[in-house]
């Protein structure tokens, strides 16, 4: 059954992960997320069934448009197969439970969140809001009122230290350090990782981005880079590696 349920979680991410590319991108743009249908940006091909099979009509495809023959991006497949990853994974760490369910709704607002803070630099109140409604049903059905009550504290908490981190990039800059969304953003962290590890995912963030950032700004002399990502994976990793405060603390006093 371990297998079976492998596959069948994979299959259901990487599906997810199509949908997740279509949310993402038209979202922040206030574009309809059914219509038009999925379809070739250069030709406007309307997509049929076996084209939309993801990873492997790509696949058979050979990464081009059936009709146009125009070259298609390999994000859309990788970011597919990333989903299906981590929800896999995911599976391993917790099981077939409420922990898992709360683990791949987390995961799939960051996926969307990296998605469209790097498309758009916009990170959409509707997926925040969703998200933080589904959390807080999963985290009640988990652990009762009190322990989701703990948890909302705790992502306010998040939001406030994020907020107080902005006005201070803020006043030290001389311009915005950070968008609102990074901030929204945050709340959900302190739902789902408490208010420490949030902290730990801003310096995570932080240490990710740097090196991008220098080799970005080195190539594109203006190029404005989004916080988002770097924020939402290091949550994906912390999410996944199960690391808490008390692990850190261990680490640094050994």
């Amino acid at each position: 059954m371990f297998i079976y349920y492998t596959i069948v979680i994979f299959l259901f991410g990487i599906c997810l992960g199509s949908f997740y590319n279509v949310v993402g991108y038209r979202l922040p743009k206030e574009e309809s997320l059914i219509y038009p249908s999925s379809h070739c940006p250069k030709c406007n091909h309307k997509l049929g069934a076996s084209e939309l099979v993801p990873i492997f009509s790509y696949l058979f495809l050979g990464g081009k448009c059936k009709n146009c023959g125009d070259k298609i991006s390999m994000f859309y497949p990788i970011f597919e197969l990333l989903t299906g990853m981590l929800f896999v994974i995911s599976y391993w760490i917790f099981g077939l439970n409420i922990d898992f369910a709360i683990s791949i709704t987390f995961i799939s607002i960051l996926l969307i969140v990296i998605i469209s803070d790097y498309q758009t630099m916009i990170i959409p109140d509707e997926v925040l809001i969703f998200g933080a409604i589904t959390l807080i049903i999963e985290i009640f059905i988990k652990s009762g009122l009190k322990e989701t009550l703990f948890a909302i504290s705790y992502g306010i908490i998040s939001f406030t230290i994020m907020f107080l981190l902005k006005k201070l990039g803020d006043f030290l800059f001389k311009k915005e350090s950070m968008g609102g969304g990074d901030i929204k953003l945050m709340f959900l962290f302190g739902l789902v990782l408490g208010p420490y590890m949030s902290v730990i995912c801003i310096f995570l963030a932080s240490f990710i981005g740097l090196p991008v950032s220098l080799i970005v700004l080195y190539k594109k002399k203006e190029h404005i880079i989004p916080f988002g990502p770097f924020l939402a994976i290091s949550a994906i990793i912390i999410t996944l590696t199960q690391i808490n405060i008390n692990d850190i603390i261990n680490f640094l006093t050994i």
